[in-house]
């Protein structure tokens, strides 16, 4: 039997904090050519959902670089997963989140439930990174990614595990 590769999906804040903090698209490019990387090798993808949150994130500089970074067509194809989301799963993930939302409610939890349906689409081939966490407090539309993906059983992990598991370095070569 074949192993196959855990597929890591990125939520938006995961590249947008990194490009606004630590690992800055003009400062630190080892981090970005990586990603690019890992994404032609298909362990690292983004929904076309997360890259709209992205693109719709604001005007800021550091939010024009990471737009421009994935606008790049090399990139953009090499990140971007090419796959339609099953209607199915999208509401039973927001159903996580309460079955009886309101429009103003499903607006707040925004495109969180998409990335999360993309996870529950290949059962424990698929891991969520993202940067908020845990907060089994907080309910309706205030859920957490990490707690709607442990509800619902898809790995979920944050930004630094993925890079352990990965092995990410400034140093890599691909």
């Amino acid at each position: 039997m074949a192993f196959e590769k855990m597929l890591y999906l990125l939520d938006a804040n995961v590249l947008i904090t990194a490009s606004n903090t630590y690992y800055s698209v003009d400062a630190v490019p080892e981090f970005w050519e990586w990603l690019a990387h890992k994404g032609r090798m298909g362990e690292i993808k983004m929904p076309i959902e997360t890259f709209e949150e992205v693109r719709d994130g604001g005007t800021d500089a550091e939010v024009d670089l990471l737009y421009g970074w994935l606008q790049d067509e090399e990139n953009r194809s090499a990140i971007l997963l090419e796959e339609e989301v099953q209607r199915g799963l999208v509401q039973r993930v927001v159903d996580q989140y309460a079955p009886d939302l309101t429009e103003d409610e499903l607006e707040a939890i925004g495109r969180d439930p998409f990335l999360i349906a993309y996870g529950l689409a290949q059962p424990g081939r698929r891991c969520i990174v993202t940067m908020e966490v845990s907060g089994r407090k907080h309910k309706r539309q205030n859920r957490r990614i990490p707690d709607v993906c442990a509800d619902l059983g898809v790995p979920c992990c944050n930004t630094v595990t993925m890079l352990r598991t990965l092995g990410f370095s400034t140093r890599w070569r691909g």
